[in-house]
């Protein structure tokens, strides 16, 4: 905590900044589709833009479309602070999701600025691209680049189910910068986020302190069977790839719980090559993934899958190719960071405990090379990547002053 212990965010103005920004990609039924390089998604950027420019920062742009908002700090030889998250959302997503962390940023440095707080750091608002991975693939795609995980040419080379290129969508809303990805340096980062699982609601705890998050391996697959006539060829000659498919999908479910509670597995999407009402399905596109905080336990459900693979395909007379596309190891946070986290929550009196993220965030690639920790307030139900996404306007407040005293504690705040 800081000199400055009666120091709160404006969180009827945070509010406020998510109620304005939600109309960028707003859905029927209340949530948003923004979509990472949609013109809704220059939209918001436009916004933001202009939002961090008149709350006194300078905004840089690189390759890849990230955002960087930077606020002066005393010692200006000192890598900034990085605080923030994203802007676009899943094609059914919410309010919250990302961009909570976005603005409670801005909100942080509107509060500074009115407070007449200057921190001994810079601080580096930050909007990342393609957080979600829902248009272009991988998740996570401008951190992950920036850290060096993936090159330039690499994701600019990226396209959607459309065909379109990550570098032509970038050209066509204008955020193709001319920054070099990479070359915004850190000294730290901090994320704040909805929770997007069930457990602070359900304890009514307010804040959660992220300690780690899990490990991720995501897989695209193809079942090549033979397409044969629905109702002439009998059951015991088929190559059928859905019937393979489903006892895939068991697979992988039944990998999941075996391997619990510290696993997770999911197929997400498939697809049908021609899919016709009177055709014995002959090949399949499909998507699966694992998750883990534990890389032993994520090593054992790929070998466990690569095994039921093996059998499946042998005993149903099927091809089945699976190819891994994106691997994050399980992420350890900075105890430094994660203890400034928890003493800022214990300071302003607000319940809290420690939590492991079942979701990848931004802060997973930066905790590669700079000590980070993230920073979860509840969300109704636990509801998240769905349009009835929600989340109390009080706890968005709450983690927004956790946020804001979390960042006077790493960059040092006092009143010129």
């Amino acid at each position: 905590m800081t000199d400055r212990p009666n120091l709160r965010v404006d969180g009827d103005r945070l509010w406020a900044t998510l109620m304005e920004t939600a109309r960028f990609g707003a859905t029927e039924k209340g949530g948003v589709r923004r979509l990472t390089l949609s013109p809704e998604d220059g939209a918001v950027r436009d916004w933001f833009r202009a939002a961090c420019e008149a709350a006194g920062m300078r905004v840089s742009v690189d390759t890849l479309g990230n955002m960087f908002a930077l606020r002066p700090g005393r010692d200006m030889a000192k890598p900034p602070l990085g605080f923030g998250s994203h802007l676009d959302t899943q094609p059914t997503g919410g309010k919250f999701d990302g961009i909570l962390g976005t603005l409670a940023a801005l909100e942080v440095v509107r509060t500074l600025n009115e407070a007449g707080i200057e921190t001994e750091v810079p601080l580096c608002v930050c909007n990342w691209t393609n957080e979600e991975g829902s248009r272009f693939v991988p998740a996570l795609m401008g951190s992950l680049a920036h850290v060096g995980d993936f090159t330039v040419e690499d994701i600019l080379s990226r396209t959607d189910a459309a065909g379109i290129t990550a570098g032509a969508a970038l050209e066509a809303i204008g955020y193709r910068g001319a920054m070099p990805v990479g070359t915004q340096a850190f000294g730290g980062f901090v994320e704040l986020h909805i929770e997007q699982g069930p457990l602070l609601e359900a304890e009514g705890t307010t804040i959660g302190v992220v300690e780690r998050g899990q490990g991720i391996v995501w897989y695209d697959g193809r079942i090549t069977g033979f397409e044969s006539h629905a109702g002439s060829t009998p059951m015991h000659l088929r190559r059928d790839a859905l019937a393979a498919l489903s006892e895939l999908v068991l697979a992988v479910e039944g990998l999941a719980v075996e391997h619990g509670p510290d696993a997770v597995g999911t197929v997400g999407e498939a697809a049908i090559a021609t899919p016709s009402r009177n055709v014995i399905p002959g090949a399949i596109a499909f998507s699966a993934e694992f998750r883990s905080p534990d890389a032993t336990i994520l090593e054992t459900l790929e070998r466990g899958l690569a095994a039921k693979i093996a059998e499946i395909a042998a005993r149903r007379r099927v091809e089945i190719a699976l190819d891994p596309v994106w691997r994050k190891a399980p992420t350890a946070f900075d105890p430094g960071v994660v203890a400034a986290v928890r003493g800022a929550a214990q300071a302003l009196g607000l319940s809290h405990r420690p939590i492991v993220s079942g979701a990848a965030h931004d802060a997973f690639s930066l905790a590669a090379i700079v000590p980070a920790a993230m920073i979860f307030v509840p969300c109704k139900d636990g509801v998240s990547h769905n349009e009835l996404e929600s989340a109390e306007k009080s706890d968005c407040a709450a983690g927004a002053d956790v946020l804001l005293h979390t960042v006077l504690a790493l960059a040092g705040g006092r009143a010129p």
